[in-house]
């Protein structure tokens, strides 16, 4: 039916999750990955 684990998981995730909640959750992403980087960016540069 499936040809590779990648197209199972993908499949299993839509059946899962709305549009919405994949929305939030890569907004969520986004802003975690910015406050990380961030806070060691500006880690460094206090360490200067």
């Amino acid at each position: 039916m499936f040809e590779s684990l990648d197209e199972q998981m993908k499949h299993d995730d839509d059946e899962t999750s709305t549009p919405k909640e994949r929305l939030l959750k890569w907004v969520l992403v986004g802003i975690v990955s910015v406050l990380l980087f961030g806070g060691l960016y500006m880690g460094v540069r206090l360490l200067e």
